[in-house]
């Protein structure tokens, strides 16, 4: 008993320390955020709605169903159901019916209910699928800001661990009396100031972490991690492409694009609805009934008062009755009439909406596609910044080793380097994502090569 709970110890130790050693990659986060997001749960339910609402659409197609029995005690003057005569004693009766009716013709509603049903289920799916997009590229955001401050940190962790050998061998001149002490401090503030960047920088990745675990759902912030990951620039096809033709790709794939010009199909579908009450309804109906009472009856053979038995009452007292009806609307207070200019009014709100959602699209990706050119150069001048930040560092590191450049000049040589590098991250990552983005829109998958 022993060995086994301590096996069993063991084997769930080993799986806690397996899950707290997950690093999750970018795909597993959006496939993880698809399976898990409470928007997008909310949404699967409105999609099974719809498919409901397809289902009573077509029910309408299919005759009902319904049955009835009562039954009363009356006690005085009643009649008697079965003979219709009038009695002055206490009477039992029953009354049994099965009733179904059906529509012939009801101005063509029935059938563009149902094309709107189906209608519908798809918008309500595009819906989604646009929410499941909006959720991948916000995970895609929150996952390369992730990275991003994780290189941030690690760069100024470097910077921290070559300002603290500076520091030695600045305070070994300053102890052989080549520097002043003054020097010494400068460099010392220059290190408290990276020390408190890397505090800073800290919080920023944890709090980048917390962000993506809550997008998620996960509440195991502490043990939530991304794979590490040595990212470049990666190149693109998207970039050889004019957003002209980058909108016309989106505009056969975007789910937003399409939800909209399912609302205008929806409203037009509401317009055939609408029109549909002005005509005639055709409907059909059966009836079988049955009846029993408990009076005696003068049978003519016997010559004796008798009482039918309940099953034989069912058979001798049933009937059917069947037949069609025709309604025609003449007038009914503007309601039709009024309801066809609403539907008419909800036609052209979707036509402009649709036609906003394009503009608003176009827009989108005109924007996407200045800041992937812009923040190329900026990628590009940050780099040819650090490089010459870099050399003139170098240049300084040496002149303020031989006592010829002062501490707070050679500080601002290392501020100066540290900046260029930060800007080097902060761009490289700005335009990673702005290339996913205009990728996304292209129709790629989101990925990081």
């Amino acid at each position: 008993m022993k060995f086994k709970l301590t096996a069993l110890l063991l084997v769930f130790s080993i799986g806690s320390l397996l899950a707290q050693e997950k690093k999750w990659t970018l795909e597993e986060c959006i496939a993880y955020a698809e399976e898990n997001n409470i928007s997008i749960a909310q949404f699967e339910l409105d999609l099974e709605n719809a498919k409901i609402d397809e289902s009573d659409a077509f029910g309408n197609f299919l005759p009902d169903a319904n049955g009835q029995i009562s039954t009363q005690a009356s006690t005085g003057l009643s009649f008697d159901p079965t003979t219709q005569e009038p009695v002055t004693t206490t009477i039992l009766t029953g009354n049994g019916n099965l009733t179904s009716t059906i529509n012939i013709f009801n101005g063509m509603r029935n059938i563009n209910r149902l094309r709107r049903a189906k209608m519908n289920a798809l918008a309500v799916q595009y819906r989604l699928d646009d929410l499941k997009d909006d959720i991948r590229l916000n995970v895609a955001n929150t996952y390369l800001s992730i990275i991003s401050n994780k290189e941030t940190l690690e760069t100024a962790k470097a910077q921290y661990a070559e300002t603290v050998q500076g520091l030695k061998r600045t305070a070994e001149l300053v102890e052989a009396g080549v520097l002043p002490q003054g020097d010494l401090l400068d460099i010392q503030a220059t290190a408290a100031g990276q020390e408190q960047q890397i505090v800073n920088t800290e919080n920023l990745v944890l709090i980048s972490r917390i962000n993506l675990a809550q997008l998620l759902q996960i509440t195991d912030y502490e043990n939530f991690d991304v794979a590490d990951v040595d990212l470049e620039v990666p190149p693109s096809e998207v970039t050889n492409r004019t957003p002209k033709e980058i909108f016309a790709a989106a505009l056969a794939f975007r789910n937003d694009i399409k939800l909209a010009e399912s609302n205008v199909a929806l409203a037009e579908q509401d317009l055939k609805i609408s029109k549909g009450a002005l005509l005639p309804t055709l409907g059909a109906f059966f009836n079988y009934n049955t009846r029993y009472s408990d009076q005696e009856r003068f049978n003519n053979i016997t010559g004796m008062l008798e009482r039918e038995s309940f099953v034989d009452q069912l058979w001798l007292n049933d009937g059917v009755s069947y037949g069609v009806q025709l309604n025609v609307p003449i007038f009914n207070r503007f309601a039709n009439r009024n309801n066809i200019k609403r539907s008419q009014i909800g036609v052209q709100q979707a036509q402009l909406q649709l036609e906003q959602n394009k503009l608003e699209l176009e827009t989108e990706i005109n924007q996407a596609y200045v800041n992937v050119v812009n923040l190329a150069k900026a990628y590009e001048a940050a780099q040819k910044t650090l490089a010459a930040r870099r050399l003139a560092y170098d240049y300084s590191k040496e002149r303020y080793e031989v006592g010829l450049l002062n501490a707070f000049d050679f500080s601002q040589a290392q501020a100066r380097l540290d900046n260029s590098e930060a800007d080097v991250v902060r761009t490289k990552y700005d335009y990673i994502f702005s290339l996913k983005v205009l990728e996304f829109y292209f129709g790629l998958p989101i990925v990081l090569n």
